[in-house]
Protein backbone atom coordinates (compact mmCIF):
# COMPACT_ATOMS: atom_id res chain seq x y z
CA UNK A 1 0.00 0.00 0.00
CA UNK A 2 1.46 3.43 -1.33
CA UNK A 3 1.30 6.49 1.29
CA UNK A 4 -0.63 9.50 0.01
CA UNK A 5 0.65 12.88 -0.70
CA UNK A 6 -1.91 15.72 -1.59
CA UNK A 7 -1.31 17.46 -4.85
CA UNK A 8 -2.09 21.15 -4.87
CA UNK A 9 -4.90 20.27 -7.30
CA UNK A 10 -6.48 18.36 -4.76
CA UNK A 11 -6.31 20.94 -2.22
CA UNK A 12 -9.52 22.22 -1.33
CA UNK A 13 -9.72 25.55 1.07
CA UNK A 14 -13.02 26.43 2.94
CA UNK A 15 -13.77 29.52 5.18
CA UNK A 16 -14.43 29.18 8.79
CA UNK A 17 -15.59 32.03 10.67
CA UNK A 18 -15.27 31.03 14.77
CA UNK A 19 -16.38 33.55 17.43
CA UNK A 20 -14.20 33.60 20.69
CA UNK A 21 -16.82 34.81 22.95
CA UNK A 22 -16.69 32.80 26.03
CA UNK A 23 -14.16 30.77 25.18
CA UNK A 24 -10.82 29.14 26.55
CA UNK A 25 -7.80 30.72 24.81
CA UNK A 26 -5.79 27.58 24.78
CA UNK A 27 -8.69 25.01 23.50
CA UNK A 28 -9.63 27.74 21.01
CA UNK A 29 -5.90 27.68 19.22
CA UNK A 30 -5.80 23.79 19.29
CA UNK A 31 -8.97 24.07 17.03
CA UNK A 32 -7.44 27.06 14.98
CA UNK A 33 -4.02 25.61 14.83
CA UNK A 34 -6.08 21.83 13.25
CA UNK A 35 -8.02 23.80 11.09
CA UNK A 36 -4.92 25.88 9.54
CA UNK A 37 -2.74 22.62 8.94
CA UNK A 38 -5.42 20.87 7.26
CA UNK A 39 -5.54 17.70 10.16
CA UNK A 40 -9.92 17.91 10.08
CA UNK A 41 -8.91 16.54 6.46
CA UNK A 42 -8.69 13.31 4.86
CA UNK A 43 -6.14 14.34 2.94
CA UNK A 44 -3.57 15.87 5.24
CA UNK A 45 -0.22 15.55 4.25
CA UNK A 46 2.85 16.58 7.21
CA UNK A 47 4.69 18.22 4.49
CA UNK A 48 1.76 20.35 2.46
CA UNK A 49 -0.02 23.27 3.46
CA UNK A 50 -3.85 21.48 3.14
CA UNK A 51 -5.46 23.57 5.51
CA UNK A 52 -8.32 26.56 5.30
CA UNK A 53 -8.51 29.91 5.58
CA UNK A 54 -9.93 31.17 9.27
CA UNK A 55 -11.02 34.20 10.29
CA UNK A 56 -11.49 34.81 14.59
CA UNK A 57 -14.30 37.33 15.70
CA UNK A 58 -14.75 38.65 19.08
CA UNK A 59 -11.13 37.93 20.00
CA UNK A 60 -11.32 40.50 23.21
CA UNK A 61 -14.14 38.38 24.86
CA UNK A 62 -11.49 34.96 25.13
CA UNK A 63 -11.35 34.29 28.86
CA UNK A 64 -8.44 32.04 30.77
CA UNK A 65 -8.53 30.13 33.25
CA UNK A 66 -6.57 30.92 37.00
CA UNK A 67 -4.30 33.40 37.25
CA UNK A 68 -3.19 33.38 33.82
CA UNK A 69 -4.44 37.25 33.35
CA UNK A 70 -1.68 38.05 35.74
CA UNK A 71 0.77 36.03 35.79
CA UNK A 72 1.47 34.73 31.73
CA UNK A 73 4.02 37.15 30.51
CA UNK A 74 4.95 37.36 26.59
CA UNK A 75 8.80 38.50 26.32
CA UNK A 76 10.64 39.87 23.32
CA UNK A 77 14.11 41.56 22.72
CA UNK A 78 15.15 44.57 20.97
CA UNK A 79 18.61 43.01 20.26
CA UNK A 80 19.99 45.92 21.99
CA UNK A 81 21.79 45.39 25.40
CA UNK A 82 19.18 45.52 28.25
CA UNK A 83 16.51 45.51 25.74
CA UNK A 84 14.46 42.58 27.34
CA UNK A 85 10.59 43.85 27.52
CA UNK A 86 7.46 42.19 28.93
CA UNK A 87 4.15 42.62 28.75
CA UNK A 88 1.98 40.35 30.88
CA UNK A 89 -1.63 39.08 29.28
CA UNK A 90 -3.91 41.14 31.29
CA UNK A 91 -2.24 44.50 29.39
CA UNK A 92 -1.63 42.69 26.24
CA UNK A 93 -5.58 42.10 25.78
CA UNK A 94 -6.57 45.54 26.98
CA UNK A 95 -3.43 47.22 24.19
CA UNK A 96 -3.75 44.52 21.50
CA UNK A 97 -6.26 41.63 22.07
CA UNK A 98 -5.77 39.74 18.87
CA UNK A 99 -2.13 38.83 19.72
CA UNK A 100 -2.70 37.00 22.43
CA UNK A 101 -4.70 34.51 19.72
CA UNK A 102 -2.13 34.94 17.41
CA UNK A 103 0.48 34.13 19.40
CA UNK A 104 -0.96 30.84 21.03
CA UNK A 105 -1.73 29.81 17.32
CA UNK A 106 2.08 30.63 16.05
CA UNK A 107 3.55 28.36 18.75
CA UNK A 108 1.36 25.65 17.92
CA UNK A 109 1.76 25.63 13.93
CA UNK A 110 5.69 24.33 12.34
CA UNK A 111 7.60 26.67 12.96
CA UNK A 112 9.07 26.42 9.01
CA UNK A 113 8.63 28.40 6.15
CA UNK A 114 5.54 26.05 5.99
CA UNK A 115 3.88 27.22 9.09
CA UNK A 116 4.64 31.11 7.94
CA UNK A 117 2.37 29.82 5.19
CA UNK A 118 0.16 28.68 7.36
CA UNK A 119 0.09 31.62 9.60
CA UNK A 120 -0.94 33.82 6.83
CA UNK A 121 -4.40 31.99 6.47
CA UNK A 122 -5.12 33.33 9.74
CA UNK A 123 -7.04 36.95 10.37
CA UNK A 124 -8.07 38.08 13.89
CA UNK A 125 -10.58 40.86 14.79
CA UNK A 126 -11.16 41.99 18.40
CA UNK A 127 -15.11 43.11 17.06
CA UNK A 128 -17.82 41.29 15.48
CA UNK A 129 -17.23 42.69 12.49
CA UNK A 130 -15.08 42.02 9.68
CA UNK A 131 -14.41 43.22 6.28
CA UNK A 132 -15.22 40.95 3.75
CA UNK A 133 -18.14 39.53 6.11
CA UNK A 134 -21.75 38.42 3.90
CA UNK A 135 -23.54 40.77 2.83
CA UNK A 136 -26.92 40.87 4.26
CA UNK A 137 -29.42 40.74 1.37
CA UNK A 138 -31.93 43.58 1.50
CA UNK A 139 -34.86 43.44 -0.95
CA UNK A 140 -35.63 47.28 -2.49
CA UNK A 141 -39.39 48.07 -3.24
CA UNK A 142 -40.10 50.36 -5.32
CA UNK A 143 -43.24 52.85 -4.13
CA UNK A 144 -46.25 52.76 -6.78
CA UNK A 145 -47.38 56.11 -7.61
Amino acid sequence: MKTYSAKPADIKRKHHVIDAADKTLGRLSIQIANLLMGKHKPIYTPSQDTGDFVVVINAEKVRVTGKKAQQKTYYRHSNYPGGLKSITLEKLMQKFPTRAIEYAVKGMLPHTRLGARMLKKLRVYAGSTYPNAPKIKTETVKEAK
